[in-house]
């Protein structure tokens, strides 16, 4: 969740940071693996931005290549490491969707299902209607239904200073936060737009636990989590700290990116729930979208499903499917992967279509630090990250 001024002063996100650039002139990419110079001065560009440190990892056919640079901690200096776990915010989101898609392979249920079918009465109050929203709806973001983190007494709460530091322990339950969406009007009728929004993917997370009888959680472990050997990858439920090696987190708590910069790391996720509170680090997310999009983790059919993009609007040149995002970048090439933001933590996690160019990183800041250029870096070269600055980039933080 990052924080940004809106015309309502709060604006707070448990969810995507999608960042595109407007297309610039076709550039040649550069080839993989001949070198990660524009990725490395991106990164570094980042923590002259401001951004403490960050953590990156890419991996392609000629092996991993990580950089680590600023610091993992303001007040020692110690350094960031290239294994450190971090909250990886709404690329949550991806790890959702696959556990859906796996159950409607197996027969469990159907995309198509309604969301009253599974949760009566849930979505229900001041024009939702949970009979008119499918369960794809809710995955790619075209159901209307209210964001519960663009609440402005959510907002003040749990993203501005004094709000976060008497509630940063507290317990949300997922019926509080959709509740609190039900008090809203929805944003358009189901189908007829696009918007970003966490109660879509807190709805679906409660769905898995009413299909399968277990946690949302347990089922990413076990479907996901384990057969992949993503050690470093964790749904910590209420669990407040960061397991180890991980660095600070670090926050401005403001309406602006000025001020003074908070320690945040600990922070009861459960405010996210299943839009974005599980912990992973970089190697653990190249290892899993590689593997989504080789096809280890859903059947041909339901990874078609899960690429069928709906427009974005107002952002040329990106799509949203079922927790993922498509993105074809200034020199033509096209990565999908999905971006993340919670509390002092800003994550992004690409691959190309075929798996076999991955890149994932975080930056220890939720008010600065342009990743669309890290991405560009790795997958344009040089060139393109140069011509890029000639545009006008978006930054598209929704609440």
């Amino acid at each position: 969740m990052s924080v940004r001024t809106t015309r309502t002063a709060v604006v707070a996100t448990t969810a995507v940071a999608l960042s595109v650039a407007l297309a610039a002139p076709a550039l040649a990419a550069t080839p993989a693996g001949t070198g990660h110079e524009a990725t490395r001065k991106a990164a570094e560009a980042a923590v002259t931005a401001g951004v403490p440190g960050v953590t990156l990892t890419a991996k392609d056919g000629h092996g991993s290549w990580s950089a680590t640079p600023g610091v993992g901690n303001l007040k020692t200096g110690k350094p960031r490491s290239a294994d450190d776990r971090y909250r990886v915010g709404s690329i949550t989101k991806t790890f959702v969707s696959t556990v859906l898609l796996q159950l409607e392979a197996e027969g469990r249920l159907s995309l198509d299902d309604t969301v009253e079918k599974w949760l009566p009465g849930t979505v229900r109050g001041n024009g939702h209607d949970g009979s008119r929203i499918t369960l794809r709806r809710l995955l790619n973001h075209t159901s209307g239904i209210f964001n519960y983190t663009a609440d402005e007494d959510f907002g003040r709460t749990y993203f501005l200073k004094d709000g976060f530091f008497e509630h940063r322990y507290d317990t949300k339950k997922p019926g509080e936060l959709v509740a609190l969406a039900m008090t809203h009007k929805p944003d358009f009728e189901p189908g007829t737009s696009w918007n970003y929004s966490n109660t879509n993917y807190v709805l679906a997370g409660m769905v898995i636990e009413k299909a399968t009888g277990s946690p949302y959680g347990a089922e990413v472990r076990d479907r996901i989590i384990k057969p992949l050997h993503l050690t470093g990858t964790s749904v910590p439920g209420t669990r407040v700290t960061v397991p180890g090696p991980s660095s600070r987190a670090y926050s401005k708590l403001a309406e602006t990116a000025t001020g003074p910069t908070y320690d945040v790391t600990k922070i009861n996720p459960s405010l996210a729930f299943s839009a974005g509170e599980m912990i992973s680090d970089s190697n653990d997310l190249n290892r899993f979208y590689s593997a989504l999009f080789k096809g280890r983790l859903l059947p041909a059919k339901q990874l078609s499903e899960m690429k069928a993009t709906v427009k974005v609007d107002g952002i040329p040149n990106a799509g949203y499917g079922l927790g993922l995002i498509e993105r074809k970048l200034s020199c033509g090439v096209t990565v999908w992967g999905h971006g993340g933001g919670i509390h002092g933590s800003t994550s992004e996690a690409v691959t190309t279509a075929d798996g076999r160019h991955s890149l994932a990183f975080n930056l220890n800041a939720d008010w600065t630090g342009d990743t669309d250029a890290v991405i560009e870096g790795e997958f344009c070269g040089k060139d393109a990250v140069r011509e890029r600055t000639q545009t006008r980039i978006i930054q598209f933080m929704r609440p």
